[in-house]
């Protein structure tokens, strides 16, 4: 329990918008809700939300004491009262989160709180499987990442073994990563195999590929198979071989094929004829192909996690 008397400067106010001011980490709902549960007490006894404030009344928190910080990026998962999680799979170790376009990732410097991140560990938090104040390290952190405009599956770890092994996983590439993309035009041949350079121009915030090596450039490979064609576009199926980033629409763009949708790598006036306006693209597989020992997620192996709904699949090739 805290206690706060309050001053002249804030008498007047009512109870709900002091504590939205004195907690900024406290959710509005959730406020309310401990106000009705008499959690918060104005003079020692509950009281409602609208009540205004004396100068000289004493407020007594019966709030947990992480709620008393202030704001920062490690502890903004606080601010979520419910956690928006399209879960794909889940058990003690890891989740597979099916991410919806535009949502991001980790915070950046104009989202702070409505992350994927900040969302699974609100959700975590909420569950009590997850406290910060009794973790001196570790707190569920994401695997894998994909752009802000891709949708599909990320893998977030719960715990710090589990980490260090799904993130030794993909570094030996033994997690497949499988995409469906909308291209325009046909691929020739219709299925094979992309390989290059990837060099990022981190002002531009954009790849550049090159056929041969070149300083600060990575090397990138991607499968790909047709899958079916209709209307100037092509239903393609690709398997990540590399990571790179933005390595699928920047290889596809390369070859002559840019992304339904994609405006930094394809043109705006193809795009607007379909209106689609950003990248049809969708990491709608994950297998666990583990051909070394996974330790405590051996369990995992061969097992395969699938999005069963892509909406410009459904939007561009109805019945696939």
């Amino acid at each position: 329990m805290k206690e706060f008397v309050i001053g002249k400067n804030d008498a007047g106010q009512r109870l709900d918008r002091w504590l939205a001011k004195t907690l900024p980490l406290l959710p509005a709902p959730l406020a309310q809700k401990y106000i009705r549960l008499k959690r918060v007490k104005v003079n020692g006894k509950g009281s409602q939300r609208d009540v205004r404030l004396q100068e000289g009344d004493r407020l007594q928190l019966y709030i947990n004491d992480e709620f008393f910080d202030a704001p920062r990026e490690d502890n903004a998962f606080l601010s979520v009262f419910q956690p928006r999680l399209d879960i794909v799979y889940e058990d003690e170790n890891l989740l597979l989160l099916n991410k919806r376009p535009g949502l991001l990732c980790h915070a950046d410097e104009q989202e702070k709180v409505n992350t994927l991140i900040t969302h699974i560990q609100a959700y975590l938090y909420q569950k009590k499987e997850w406290n910060p104040r009794d973790e001196h390290s570790f707190a569920p952190a994401l695997c894998n990442r994909i752009d802000r405009n891709t949708g599909g599956i990320v893998l977030a770890a719960k715990n710090a073994e589990t980490l260090r092994i799904l993130n030794q996983k993909i570094r030996d590439r033994e997690i497949g990563k499988f995409y469906l993309a909308v291209l325009h035009g046909r691929m020739s041949p219709p299925a094979g195999k992309l390989e290059g350079f990837l060099l990022k121009d981190e002002d531009k915030a954009r790849v550049t590929v090159y056929r041969k090596p070149v300083p600060g450039g990575k090397s990138a490979a991607t499968l790909y198979k047709t899958l079916k064609t209709a209307d100037g576009l092509s239903l393609v199926e690709c398997e990540l071989l590399t990571g790179r980033t933005h390595q699928i629409r920047a290889q596809f763009a390369a070859a002559g094929h840019p992304l339904l949708g994609d405006g930094k790598y394809g043109r705006e006036r193809d795009n607007k004829r379909y209106g689609r306006a950003f990248q049809a693209l969708y990491s709608y597989k994950l297998v666990f192909s583990f051909s070394t020992d996974a330790g405590m997620l051996e369990y995992l192996k061969g097992r395969a996690f699938t999005v069963e709904h892509v909406d410009f699949v459904e939007a561009y090739f109805p019945g696939e």
